[in-house]
């Protein structure tokens, strides 16, 4: 659980790490090359860019704030990888106005779609980053998750107000802008024409778990990573996880 290139708040990204370090390195196998051309869209300040760099590989964020991208240089020269780490301005929609069309072995779409006018039209356009044989790791937030969230906090008008609106949302004071089940990410990555690899269930106990308590108790750290890390892998915990991560395979990539 010490592993240095794990991004840190562990509890937030271990599951989502693991899998991702774990698709990355079945592309470095297949491929026979150690260095991927990985694009992270919306990557900000480098949660992710920079530990997949620590690997060796090369990665292009993609986020529309000049002051991510700021922060993003800074953390790569402070992480030794800025010259494996490239920042561009721009979204989703103009994609192909700043990176090349079918440039990647390996596309990160973590935290966009929620804030997309068209999460299959955002969808559609990461997958044309990708290579022939590629990957894309999804991560977004879950319907479930807010709605025990609110439950558990006693806003239960609020929790049954996100259960039937449409986006997910439980509210006008609501900071985000939409989310999904796990059944409604699978179907926009098999409609984008990917085969689904994995589905997990992220901060299925992070985020309702008292803090106090992961930092007081002896091994409740440990003991709590462990723990979402063996229902992440659980389809019964995907419908009450706070984030819905999914990895879609190119046909040719499933194959490897």
């Amino acid at each position: 659980m010490s592993d240095p290139m794990r991004p840190r708040a562990s509890l937030r990204t271990a599951v989502v790490w693991e899998v991702l370090q774990d698709a990355l390195d079945r592309r470095v196998k297949a491929t026979g090359r150690d260095s991927l051309d990985v694009l992270d869209t919306g990557g900000g300040s480098g949660n992710f860019a920079v530990p997949v760099a620590r690997l060796g590989h090369r990665v292009t964020v993609v986020d529309p704030s000049p002051n991510a991208l700021f922060a993003l240089e800074r953390r790569t020269a402070e992480a030794g990888v800025a010259d494996r780490v490239r920042g561009v301005q721009g979204d989703v929609r103009g994609l192909f106005d700043v990176v090349a069309r079918g440039g990647f072995d390996a596309v990160l779409c973590h935290g966009v779609l929620e804030y997309v006018d068209d999460p299959a039209e955002g969808i559609r356009n990461v997958v044309a980053a990708l290579r022939p044989e590629g990957v894309l790791s999804l991560l977004a937030a879950g319907l479930g998750g807010a709605v025990l969230a609110r439950a558990l906090a006693g806003h239960f008008t609020e929790a049954r107000q996100a259960l039937a609106d449409p986006d997910g949302r439980w509210g006008a004071g609501d900071p985000v802008p939409r989310r999904f089940t796990a059944e409604q990410l699978t179907a926009l990555v098999e409609g984008a024409g990917l085969t689904v690899g994995a589905v997990h269930g992220v901060r299925v106990f992070a985020d309702l778990v008292p803090g106090v308590l992961v930092d007081t108790e002896p091994g409740a750290l440990d003991a709590l990573l462990k723990l979402e890390e063996t229902a992440a892998e659980l389809p019964a915990f995907h419908s009450v996880a706070t984030q819905i991560h999914v990895l879609g395979e190119t046909h040719g990539a499933g194959e490897d």
